[in-house]
């Protein structure tokens, strides 16, 4: 007899009883007992119902099972699920991840390393279909009960697991499916929202087959091809050492610009593969390619496998990981439909998969390619992606110094940011006596408290500024920054704190819709400052930040980019003095290129899966 037993719980709402009762029906009997919502009439919540479900746990039972309403189950759904409780069982398991996803990413990297699950890795922790030990699943329902009415379940899931070290792993290929027929939570502006991979008749077996510690996630979300790299503690760099789910945080790039610090540069080419796409869109067709490139030059470059199956990190792999043809081919076909799906209707992303899945294998086959090209002679061994550093003997690279700030989540992205794009760039903890050899660059205002609110002073539009020097001619510049936001930016800020509430789906309150705010993307700085260290301005101050915006054009791209909340009605306020004095020139040849929009996105998500370890108390 198992030592182990599973009971389960589909969390409900009135309006969706019917199709609760038929998913629990489709389960073997008594495995699945219907859990409605406590409050159906008030404000929506997942989290309300969800908690009740993890409370729904069977007398007897060592784990429980959460389903969302509106998944279907694939037909070896409980019997994989049991055998994964029996060889993980401390373990959380999610068994769906999405398209789009960093988890997602992980997924297509263990289908190409013939896993069956991955570690999850800092994101939210997809709910839609998970399975807890009996004592996780009640600690995360007092937990959860502390912050009803604040974040999504599947963020505070994330949160609970990480802070208690909970080991946590998706499954590959997914057990479930989204059917997607509208969100009682508001979740319908996102767009389809499908597995990553899906495969009703995934035969089970090789549970014990893991893959994890991975350190670079090349993931198409939003029309974009971003990368998610994780920064690795000195002391954490032997094989294995990332395994932890607290192990180093994570910094948000975008494909090409990991892949300029890795010494490969895309630039403006198109590949005959790309440059032919009939089906799907230019921009569509070179993000997939682009995304599933880097894909294949960080797994060939990393040397990606599944875990020892004996724990011991310098044993091999068992001898049946390798790739199961059907799992890799759906995960990879999913990558363009995913990164297209915040902005097309499904009819037309189906129309558009094929294509996009062709564009997907050659992508990752160039980047193999490029992997093994740029792979030191003589080195037989693959090199870990996240040590990277500018190429010292480069005409064009200068060397910078950076003072205080640098550990901070910005200070990380912009010293990442001025590496990649080839500066030599070493940390300082204090301003270093006498005339620098090298540029100094100093950090310490970005460390201070930010302003909390567009209107929090009616009489003053406080500027940052930073202050770099330059060796030849020894020069000193005065930079005037906009108003910061992005991945690193803090959550109190002008304009993090109207993030932050969107976020938590929150009113957005302005005090003075009619204030005015000067953004400027955390990458824009990073592009700004690799210009002035190689070529000097004519000024001696300078202006760095996009065009003005108002605070109500402000909260409108919010509720584009992050969620579609309310704007709460003003309250009468002291207006804002407007400016009196002009804004500092940009440095010549510099201009901005985050949009506003896609801007807001990247600071949401760094807001809700990084920020937030650093803001919310377990």
């Amino acid at each position: 007899m198992t030592r182990y037993r599973l009971s389960g719980a589909v969390m409900t709402h009135p309006q969706r009883q019917a199709a609760a009762e038929r998913l629990a029906r489709s389960a073997p009997p008594g495995a699945l007992r219907v859990v409605m919502d406590p409050d159906p009439a008030g404000k929506p919540s997942v989290l309300r119902t969800a908690l009740c479900a993890w409370e729904a746990i069977e007398d007897g039972a060592t784990h429980q099972l959460v389903v969302q309403d509106d998944m279907i189950l694939s037909d070896t759904f409980f019997e994989r699920a049991r055998m994964a409780i029996a060889e993980m069982p401390d373990a959380a398991l999610a068994l769906f991840a999405l398209w789009d996803s960093r988890n997602g990413a992980a997924v297509r990297f263990g289908a190409m390393a013939g896993a069956r699950w991955v570690g999850s890795v800092n994101e939210y922790f997809p709910c839609v279909a998970i399975i807890l030990p009996r004592e996780v699943a009640s600690g995360f329902a007092a937990f959860g009960r502390r912050h009803l009415d604040s974040w999504p379940d599947d963020i505070l899931m994330n949160r609970y697991l990480r802070a208690h070290g909970i080991p946590s792993y998706v499954s590959v290929p997914s057990l479930a499916e989204h059917e997607d027929h509208g969100s009682i939570s508001g979740n319908a502006f996102r767009g389809p929202r499908r597995s990553v991979c899906f495969l009703p008749q995934d035969v089970p077996g090789r549970e014990g087959a893991r893959l994890t510690g991975l350190r670079v996630l090349p993931f198409f979300k939003q029309g974009v091809a971003q990368c998610a790299v994780r920064t690795v503690p000195a002391d954490a760099r032997a094989p294995h050492a990332l395994q932890a789910p607290d192990a180093g945080r994570w910094l948000h790039l975008d494909c090409e610009q990991y892949l300029e610090g890795s010494g490969v540069r895309i630039g403006r080419q198109q590949p005959a593969i790309v440059r032919m796409a009939e089906a799907t869109t230019p921009e569509a067709a070179r993000g997939a390619w682009l995304t599933a490139f880097t894909m294949g030059f960080v797994h060939q470059k990393d040397g990606l496998r599944c875990d020892p199956t004996t724990g011991d990190p310098g044993d091999a792999p068992g001898p049946d990981a390798v790739p199961d043809p059907a799992v890799l081919a759906e995960a990879l076909a999913t990558v363009g439909p995913g990164g297209i799906s915040y902005a097309q209707a499904e009819e037309r992303i189906a129309q558009q998969r094929d294509e996009l899945a062709r564009i997907t294998r050659a992508g990752l086959d160039a980047g193999r390619d490029a992997a093994e090209r740029t792979r030191p002679p003589g080195r037989s061994r693959s090199t870990p992606t996240d040590v990277h550093r500018a190429d010292v003997h480069r005409a064009d690279v200068h060397r910078v110094a950076i003072v205080d700030g640098a550990g901070t989540p910005l200070g990380e992205h912009l010293v990442r940011g001025l590496t990649d794009a080839g500066h030599h760039v070493t940390t300082l903890t204090r301003r270093p006596t006498g005339r620098p050899p090298h540029a100094l660059l100093d950090l310490t205002p970005l460390a201070l408290p930010p302003t909390t609110s567009p209107n929090s002073n009616p009489n003053s539009n406080p500027t940052r500024t930073l202050t770099l020097e330059l060796p030849a001619p020894a020069t000193k510049f005065t930079l005037h920054l906009g108003d910061l936001y992005g991945p690193g930016c803090p959550h109190d800020s002008r304009i993090g704190r109207l993030v932050w509430d969107a976020l938590r789906s929150y009113p957005l309150t302005l005090d003075d819709p009619a204030e005015t705010l000067r953004p400027l993307h955390t990458r824009d700085l990073v592009t700004a400052l690799s210009l002035l260290l190689r070529t000097p301005p004519p000024e001696p101050v300078i202006g760095l930040a996009d065009a003005q915006i108002t605070a109500a054009e402000l909260a409108e791209a919010i509720r584009t980019a992050v969620r579609p909340v309310p704007l709460a009605p003003p309250e009468e306020a002291a207006r804002a003095t407007p400016e009196t004095t002009a804004w500092p020139p940009s440095p010549p040849g510099w201009k901005p290129v985050t949009e506003l929009r896609y801007g807001l996105h990247t600071h949401a998500q760094w807001l809700a899966y990084e920020g937030i370890h650093l803001v919310l108390e377990v």
